[in-house]
């Protein structure tokens, strides 16, 4: 049939395309408009082949196979077809399995039954030279698309760019058109507007056994005593080291509207997110208020067609970045409370969301793979960008229920 299929190996369009605009192969190092992206692919494809696309094969690795949030995003857009092999870790590096099988399959098995006349292959594995020249034996015309090099040599197997009938180099111009490289010390989501309540809160001395393991530590790791004042909670969603206090801890140093604590706090203070399993209090620690008992969890808000909804939105637009994820949350539980009361009433809890509420927040964000690869665990740097998610949806709708009518 005259249409074009296009099939990504999207472990190496991402990686050169890092390698080119970072410096460095690690995915992690650049942020992709994923939209963007395919549209690209396609426009480019379409003026390649002269032929209309049919469809984009999206090949990647992830952690047992769960959708990644860019995966699901991707496998809902039109004419993207996403397929997932393994991502397994050996010795401290991760490595794609069953990806270059599973496009060489494909890739024969779309020229076997004649379902398109050109295909544009995004990839620089030489295994997959056995599926080009079976692809080309049925009457195949095969392009090659390379990312351009970082040091301006090939970064394909030079049997794959032999075999190829046409070849084309996806140059920085093209790339930077969807992707770009992060700023470092960047955050993974924008951060929340800074509260000055929390300030003095942040000021406060650390718990003497907080104090004792960072005097510990070497010198280069001790933080600068410049930061210890004026810290917002972007700061805070950076991956914590051991002994320093999470948000819950911070606000747990003194009781609501008590001045600022000008000595160390006992060193029975359990430093512990509040959804940490096995938490306790102890003496020197705030309990939490008694009205927190009685917040409704979203679970107990929602009804059955409400739930079928939520779950359609989740499959069909929410992309599941940690930071997104927080906010639906959010969203969802303010706009069905009964009693706004209870929305004054977390705003003046921040920054320690209820137990029973950060919880349920948690095992939320864990349908969109967030737990993968982390050994059932969110990571410690996604779990502060759900919960800054969370905190700048319930500003935002604090502000609206005190907003002058005029506004």
């Amino acid at each position: 049939m005259d249409r074009c299929i296009v099939l990504v190996d999207a472990g190496y369009l991402l990686g050169a395309a890092a390698s080119l605009l970072a410096g460095e192969p690690s995915r992690s190092r650049i942020t992709v408009d994923h939209t963007a992206l395919v549209q690209g692919l396609r426009e480019q494809a379409e003026s390649d082949t002269q032929r209309p696309l049919l469809r984009i094969y999206w090949f990647d690795g992830a952690p047992d196979r769960v959708p990644q949030p860019e995966h699901r995003r991707l496998r809902v857009m039109p004419r993207v077809t996403v397929r997932l092999g393994a991502l397994t870790r050996s010795d401290g590096r991760w490595a794609q399995k069953g990806v270059d099988a599973a496009m060489h399959a494909e890739l024969t098995e779309l020229a076997r039954n004649r379902a398109c006349s050109d295909v544009v292959l995004v990839t620089g594995d030489g295994d997959l030279l056995p599926g080009m020249m079976a692809a080309k034996e049925h009457g195949v015309a095969v392009h090659l698309w390379a990312v351009q090099a970082a040091d301006g040599d090939y970064n394909q197997s030079e049997d794959l760019v032999a075999e190829a009938d046409e070849r084309r180099v996806l140059d920085r111009t093209w790339i930077t058109k969807a992707v770009r490289a992060k700023e470092l010390g960047g955050v993974c989501a924008p951060p929340p507007a800074p509260r000055p309540e929390i300030a003095a809160i942040l000021s406060a001395p650390l718990p003497e056994s907080t104090l004792g393991a960072t005097a510990e530590r070497p010198a280069e790791q001790r933080p600068h005593p410049a930061a210890a004042s004026g810290r917002n909670l972007t700061e805070e969603r950076a991956p914590a080291g051991k002994g320093v206090p999470t948000p819950k801890d911070l606000a747990a140093l003194r009781a609501p509207g008590a001045p600022p604590v000008q000595h160390p706090a006992p060193a029975t203070a359990t430093l512990r997110w509040s959804s940490d399993r096995g938490w306790v209090d102890r003496p020197g620690v705030a309990a939490e208020p008694p009205e927190a008992a009685s917040m409704p969890t979203l679970a107990q808000l929602t009804t059955a067609e409400q739930r079928w909804a939520d779950r359609e939105e989740d499959i069909t637009t929410v992309g599941g970045d940690p930071y997104e994820v927080g906010q639906v949350f959010a969203r969802r539980w303010v706009e069905r409370l009964g009693d706004q009361a209870y929305l004054q009433k977390l705003s003046s809890m921040y920054p320690r969301i209820p137990h029973r509420i950060d919880g349920e927040l948690l095992r939320y964000a864990a349908r969109f793979g967030l737990l993968a690869h982390k050994d059932d665990q969110i990571d410690e740097h996604d779990r502060y960008a759900i919960r800054a998610g969370f905190w700048r949806e319930i500003d935002v709708r604090t502000s609206t229920e005190h907003a002058p009518a005029g506004d």
